[in-house]
């Protein structure tokens, strides 16, 4: 069982316009992700990041966004919906040991995960995962909360990255949180 999940009823207060002030999805999301791609979202919540995610993609693109609460997936599909996004979203039911994306394998471009991995039981299995799912090169977005997450635990969750088959690309500033930017290696191992 995850050591703390975030109860569904706080992504009500997790989409608020009002943290567009110190979190913009746009400027967040822009330098990584493009018209065409194939994104994946662990954790989206009732989509603070999604309908950015979406709209960047176009219509050419596609969103799969992972949760394991059925109450953050359904927000998520009603505020796609109000939005008319619901076409490039791919919302779907996960659990907490395994995102269930065996479909992707090698098909993703880019993976946003921010606050969502200190809410696994282990980051290993998690990066493994992604990693499968994302094509060489692909980038992944981790961003924990610096009040939750210390230096040694995000230093952990790099460690697992890296044997996954993540390398660091860049250490981007993001308020009040932890950041890192990797890119899936050309190879992997068999073990990752």
């Amino acid at each position: 069982m995850p050591q703390h999940v975030c109860p569904w009823w706080l992504g009500f207060l997790l989409v608020s316009p009002l943290r567009r002030l110190w979190q913009d999805p746009q400027k967040v999301l822009a330098p990584y992700v493009r018209e065409g791609m194939t994104v994946l979202e662990p954790g989206p919540g009732m989509g603070f990041f999604t309908l950015e995610l979406v709209r960047l993609v176009g219509p050419s693109g596609r969103v799969v966004a992972l949760d394991i609460q059925p109450r953050m997936l359904a927000g998520l599909r009603r505020r796609a919906a109000r939005a008319e996004l619901s076409q490039r979203l791919d919302a779907r039911l996960a659990s907490p040991h395994t995102l269930g994306v065996a479909d992707l394998d090698g098909a993703v471009d880019f993976t946003l995960a921010i606050n969502v991995v200190h809410e696994l039981p282990a980051a290993e299995p998690f990066f493994t995962e992604v990693a499968k799912a994302s094509k060489p090169g692909a980038g992944l977005l981790l961003a924990e909360p610096a009040g939750h997450v210390k230096t040694a635990a995000f230093e952990a969750e790099l460690q697992a990255a890296t044997r996954a088959g993540f390398e660091l690309a860049e250490s981007p500033p993001m308020w009040r949180s932890r950041a890192a930017l990797l890119r899936r290696a050309e190879r992997i191992s068999e073990a990752g």
